[in-house]
């Protein structure tokens, strides 16, 4: 942790901090801007003073010590001075106080998870919530995750922030049906997470590894706590095998290397061999449900010891049954993919007419990337160069547009 850069360490030990305070002390929404003040303090001070040797403890005091001081002004006007002091935290935060848990940490975060997916919350507010206090990603970047305008968002998580005060949401784990009812908001969460670390929707890297270690962490916390879930075990599957190949998909330079061209050799054989046996087990003991099926479509590609040897109609079929338990406009677009490989690129490019009309994915840069791959296949080069030109001015991820514009000039000659 002393080696990560601040940013990174400060993004990682966000939903711990806050989870401790909201333990602590509830008052989600005032704890939230506490921490915020808490992680601007050390952006601040760190590079220049040096990080802290505990810098979780550094933020939890500095951010109980705002939150204690709103805390205290707010009780002031209701004559509560006496309550506010048993508040005040000590200097040390090395030793916990009575009861709570030596190493708290990821059960705070994984509680943190739930109290975010409050029943009292919309689908969408639960997840825009949950990432930006669990996952630590900005509201720019929630809002491109979730195909939505950053005002919109911001507008919907703060609305988020109110309603969960005004339910008085306790931060306590859920238990029987209320687990039930959150834990779907709470994996899909969780797989936006990973997808932010796995491909970041903007700047100079294309991973965030440590947004994607922080989503299989948390995930495999909720397996351990729900293990005969199959969605959950799923994925955990569908991460493993994806994570599997991260060190393949970039070059020396940080260029982005297509899941085609990857060299396998470098792909993570242990991650595939526990996400195969995962996704293997759960498909056998539990009801099929989308994370284990785009697990199984993960574990097709990982298992084809060359790109050509892949089962492109064992994929169809899978495909065929995502589009039936989970439709929508990605999985259509990902379909089309596996069209064209199994029938041809015309086949393929005839799929994506269906996403023509579709608002959701119709400005977003996969659907011109998969365009301009399919019409290269077809032979048509003109129109793939510009469909790979429109592809790479719409995304905001250097490492994709540096790889689409190089299509794009590769057909030009």
């Amino acid at each position: 942790m002393g080696d990560a850069p601040i940013e990174d360490l400060l993004r990682r030990l966000a939903p711990q901090v806050l989870g401790a305070l909201v333990r602590r002390y509830g008052h989600f929404d005032a704890a939230e801007d506490a921490v915020q003040e808490a992680l601007l303090a050390a952006a601040g001070q760190w590079p220049d003073k040096g990080r802290p040797d505990n810098p979780r403890g550094w933020l939890i005091r500095v951010a109980s010590r705002r939150l204690v001081d709103e805390l205290r002004a707010e009780e002031a006007r209701r004559r509560r001075e006496e309550t506010v002091a048993a508040l005040t935290p000590r200097e040390d935060f090395e030793a916990p106080p009575p009861g709570e848990a030596r190493h708290p940490s990821e059960d705070d975060t994984l509680t943190l998870l739930f109290l975010c997916c409050h029943p009292e919350l919309s689908h969408t507010s639960r997840i825009a919530l949950t990432l930006r206090a669990v996952g630590g990603l900005t509201t720019a970047e929630i809002a491109r995750a979730l195909l939505v305008p950053e005002a919109t968002m911001a507008q919907r998580i703060s609305r988020a922030k109110k309603t969960l005060k005004a339910s008085g949401a306790r931060f306590t784990r859920p238990e029987g049906p209320e687990r039930g009812e959150r834990l779907a908001a709470v994996l899909q969460v969780l797989y936006l997470i990973f997808n932010e670390g796995y491909t970041a929707t903007s700047g100079a890297a294309l991973h965030r590894a440590d947004l994607a270690a922080e989503a299989i962490r948390l995930t495999r916390a909720a397996h351990r706590l729900l293990p005969g879930d199959g969605e959950t075990t799923g994925l955990l599957a569908l991460m493993l095998l994806t994570d599997a190949r991260r060190d393949a998909r970039t070059g020396p330079a940080g260029e982005l290397i297509p899941l085609l061209e990857q060299d396998r050799r470098l792909w993570n054989r242990g991650r595939i061999k526990e996400g195969v046996e995962l996704v293997t087990h759960v498909l056998t003991t539990a009801r099929i449900g989308p994370y284990q099926v785009q697990a199984a479509i993960a574990a097709v590609h990982d298992e084809a010891e060359r790109a050509e040897d892949t089962d492109w109609p064992q994929i169809l079929g899978l495909y065929n049954l995502l589009r039936t338990l989970a439709p929508s406009p990605v999985v259509t677009l990902n379909r089309a993919v596996a069209v064209g490989m199994v029938d041809g690129p015309r086949a393929g490019l005839a799929e994506l007419e269906r996403l023509s009309g579709d608002q959701r994915i119709a400005g977003h840069h996969r659907l011109e990337a998969v365009r301009a791959h399919l019409l290269e296949l077809a032979g048509e080069r003109e129109a793939a160069r510009t469909a790979y030109q429109t592809a790479a001015s719409r995304t905001l991820s250097t490492p994709e547009q540096r790889y689409l514009r190089l299509r794009a000039a590769q057909l030009g000659r």
